[in-house]
This record gives C-alpha cells, sequence and structure tokens, in this order.
C-alpha cells in the first residue's frame, strides 16, 4: 500500500555537495509541464533533482535530500510536500520480489472484445481493476483491446483466473497469452529527460 508520506522529516541542516541542483537561493530555470489531465504545473532544476532522487530511493531522509539537491532541509520538503498535492508525486510502495512470495508465473494477456461501445469498454475496465491476479492493464490500439500483465502462482491459478474469472466477463471475444520466460528490465523509473530538456516548456 502506498505511503502517504514523503522523505522522512529532519530539521539538520542540508550543506550543497556536489551533485546539487542549484546554488542554496533554491533558484532554477522553471519549465511548464501538463500534469495529469489539463494542469500545468512549473518545475525548476532542484523539483526535477528531487524527482530523480525519490524515485532511486524513496526511503531517503529529508536531511540526507536537501544535501543532494542544495537547498535547506524546509524548502525540500515543501517542494516536496507540493509535488505530492499536486499529483506528480503518486505515492510511496514497496517494491516486492514476486518469486518470493509465490507469484513467479507472468503472463501478457491479450483481449478482444466483440463488441466496442463506450459502455462496453468501461465495463471492462472495471471488471479488470477488481482482479487482484492484474497487476496493469492498458488499453491499446491494434488487434487487441486491451492488454493484462498477470501474475500467478502456478498454471492451476492461471486457469482458474481465465476460465472463471476473465472469460466470465459478459463481451470477452478473444483471449490471447503470452508467459515471460525471464525477467530482462523492470524498472518503476520514469524518465525525466523531456522536461529537462525544455520539452514541456509553453
Amino acid at each position: 500500500m502506498a505511503r502517504k508520506t514523503g522523505p522522512r522529516a529532519s530539521t539538520s541542516s542540508g550543506k550543497a555537495g556536489g551533485s546539487s541542483a542549484t546554488g542554496r537561493n533554491g533558484s532554477g530555470a522553471a519549465r511548464s509541464v501538463s500534469a495529469g489531465r489539463g494542469a500545468r504545473v512549473k518545475f525548476d532544476e532542484i523539483d526535477l533533482a528531487i524527482l530523480d532522487q525519490l524515485q532511486r530511493d524513496s526511503k531517503i531522509t529529508n536531511a540526507m535530500l536537501a544535501q543532494q539537491v542544495g537547498i535547506s532541509p524546509p524548502s525540500t520538503l515543501e517542494r516536496v510536500r507540493k509535488l505530492e498535492n499536486e499529483g506528480i508525486i503518486r505515492g510511496y510502495v514497496a517494491l516486492l520480489d514476486a518469486s518470493a512470495v509465490s507469484k513467479g508465473i507472468v503472463s501478457i494477456v491479450h483481449v478482444t472484445l466483440r463488441h466496442h461501445g463506450k459502455a462496453e469498454l468501461e465495463a471492462f475496465r472495471e471488471e479488470a481493476k477488481d482482479f487482484d491476479e492484474v497487476q496493469a492493464c492498458w488499453q491499446t490500439t491494434g488487434d487487441e483491446d486491451f492488454i493484462l500483465k498477470v501474475v500467478v502462482t502456478d498454471m492451476q491459478q492461471y486457469e482458474e483466473f481465465i476460465v472463471d474469472k476473465l472469460s466470465a466477463i459478459a463481451n470477452i471475444g478473444r483471449v490471447r497469452s503470452n508467459f515471460c520466460l525471464g525477467t530482462i528490465k523492470d524498472t518503476t523509473y520514469v524518465p525525466l529527460d523531456s522536461v529537462a530538456n525544455g520539452g514541456g516548456g509553453e
């Protein structure tokens, strides 16, 4: 479950290090990017440094984060809270080793619906969100309408999911599965290069 709090607060002084984003005055060139749907948020180099550090280590203390980005701990905490409140930072989670909790079988499931009206698409979206086995669900272009990432314990559980849950949804037309043989890359890191290069500017 996502933690609602950010880096652990501390009142100790932060000192600018070699990797700081700007000087101690906290100023930086602001860039404007869209957040979610519609809203436009101003980022500067310090914001980007904070987002980079928190993506790499969300357990970092506020004092250490302040030292890394080169501003005071109170200013750092204020910026983190703003990024949280604006929905840029959606939450903080523990990333588990799926195999360690007996969920080592991963399948990419392609789903095609029979009918594609607004109500039919919404009905599938609502159903898919409720399945514990579905770790991710994307609505896509192309031959399939949805792609699911499914994690299960064994083939029996996978068969039960396909037969008893997924296929039981009204309007399912076709289901096609690909099983993952190994993980080459699996990251939650979102690249910040488009913002850093001014790609989000007005």
